[in-house]
């Protein structure tokens, strides 16, 4: 019996899932297990890794078991992962020092400011195309390692292991033989030369972390070593890894420079491939590894937005309207046209291109006949507005990325709303391609997975063996949607929390 199917494992931030894929990229089978989340303090994120790992056995065991099919008909296992989530642990036991420290967490701010204080964070954006912020790994494992009398002294011995969760679920799946992580994860821990795809000494002393916890750095589709056969009723090869947004891109199919994604859930992550260029950001967006592939690093542009779907939340809780998201979609239809009312959610405050954590949430525009029914529109159209600002600030930074048939695909839960996707595509003057199949960053870890086993012959053919988009153009009148979004920036203006605009 020929082995055909591949296999996903999905490790995120509150679930870990496992998708069965055949050849064409077709679903065959899903199961998930939730993840407990731990707040030990203000601003604190932890995980519990043994638990991620027995999930992650169960969840595999599981969606074999569901689909009717063993391991042996399995080509190849690909590993997605909640990007930035750091876990420190002992090389000869397995077990961990402590709890893994969450991408959320912000203990390490403090850590963050002092060094933007002493002048390091040019040299720093330079190396890793990233921002001096506790969001990445290094200050974590750093923490890590100075919370406990004794584990920096058995990280400098050799006794101790680290990685993010890719890196972890793939050594306790191999039974210890491979440490080892990809370009793309590597690339979001502040220890990584993106240009010289090498850890960075110069890194590495600036925010004190010993080389010899860190794994191998691999290509995206590559030799991960093969599960131990108790595990999963037989041994399984891994032969792909990516984090998660960098799986949704290849997910997407977004291969070639000027290919982007959107996803929406709370917030939004937009990547922009700009291929083998290494675009730098004149408006503090993220250069990072979008893949490698064959010792070839590709580069992509990424601008989170803080509050998507997250504002239909607030419309639900906070103003109280009953249901979901739908309900605040079939109030904002009711909407009067060319009502004039802005939303910025700047709840947690803003996030790229304005980077203003200290802004906060504006409702501008209202009159006497302001309703519910505006409210939920602006709530809509500032998912919108917050997207065209990435877009515009990524035609300054990579102009050359950016062709006549530009898209953008979207997946996510509002990219389940047509009604939103064209007001998207209108707002944001770009067409927009709706994913047919919502679970991309499980899809791109299988392509990979299927590359990296030879199932498919090379990454073109891996892209096309997904669900086709469902593509919408701008509608509407140019004019009127570009003064809308001069009437965005004005009001965004109007709730920084200084004076100074970083972005026009």
């Amino acid at each position: 019996m020929s082995a055909t199917f591949i296999l996903s494992l999905d490790q995120g931030t509150t679930s870990t899932r496992a998708i069965l894929f055949d050849a064409s990229g077709a679903e065959i089978a899903s199961l998930a297990e939730p993840l407990e989340q731990h707040y030990p303090g203000d601003g604190q994120v932890e995980h519990d890794a043994s638990e991620i790992f027995s999930a992650s056995v169960k969840v595999l065991c599981g969606v074999l078991e569901r689909a009717g099919r063993n391991a042996s008909e399995v080509a190849a296992l690909g590993v997605t992962n909640q990007r930035e989530t750091v876990v420190v642990w002992d090389r000869r036991t397995g077990e961990p020092v402590g709890r893994a420290l969450v991408w959320q967490d912000r203990r390490t701010a403090p850590v963050c400011e002092a060094l933007r204080a002493r002048g390091a964070e040019p040299r720093v954006t330079a190396l890793t195309g990233l921002l001096l912020d506790p969001y990445f790994s290094a200050t974590k494992l750093a923490w890590i390692l100075d919370s406990q009398p004794g584990l920096r002294a058995r990280a400098e011995a050799g006794e101790l292991l680290a990685g993010t969760m890719d890196c972890w679920v793939i050594w306790k799946l191999t039974g210890g033989r491979v440490h080892a992580t990809d370009a793309t994860n590597a690339s979001r821990t502040l220890l990584f030369d993106i240009h010289g795809q090498e850890w960075s000494d110069e890194l590495l002393e600036l925010f004190r972390v010993p080389r010899s916890l860190l794994p191998r750095v691999q290509d995206c589709a590559d030799d991960y070593g093969t599960t131990l056969p108790e595990l999963l009723g037989g041994s399984i090869a891994i032969r792909g890894v990516a984090g998660d947004q960098q799986a949704a891109l290849m997910g997407q199919g977004c291969i070639r420079p000027g290919e982007m994604k959107a996803t929406y859930g709370t917030g939004c992550f937009l990547l922009l491939n700009t291929g083998e260029t290494a675009a730098r950001s004149s408006a503090r967006l993220l250069t990072t590894v979008a893949a490698r592939l064959g010792g070839r690093a590709t580069y992509a542009l990424e601008g989170s937005i803080f509050v998507a779907g997250a504002a239909l939340q607030w419309v639900n809780e906070g103003l109280g309207v009953p249901g979901g998201g739908a309900e605040v979609e079939a109030l904002a239809r009711r909407a009067r046209p060319g009502h004039g009312v802005t939303l910025v959610p700047a709840f947690t405050g803003l996030g790229a291109p304005w980077w203003d954590p200290d802004a906060r949430a504006g409702l501008l525009g209202m009159t006497r006949d302001t309703s519910l029914a505006e409210i939920a529109d602006a709530a809509f159209a500032a998912a919108a507005f917050q997207t065209r600002d990435l877009i515009e600030a990524m035609r300054l930074d990579a102009p050359t990325a950016f062709g006549p048939a530009a898209e953008l695909r979207v997946d996510g839960g509002m990219s389940r709303s047509a009604w939103f996707c064209q007001k998207l595509a209108d707002i944001a003057r770009t067409p927009v391609g709706r994913a047919a199949y919502e679970e991309t960053t499980a899809l791109g870890a299988a392509l990979f997975a299927g590359l990296g086993c030879g199932l498919f012959e090379g990454v073109e053919a891996a892209a096309a063996a997904r669900p086709q988009t469902m593509r919408m153009t701008p509608g509407g009148d140019a004019r009127l949607a570009d003064n809308a979004y001069a009437a965005w920036l004005r009001s965004v203006s109007r709730i920084r929390s200084d004076a100074e605009i970083m972005f026009r």
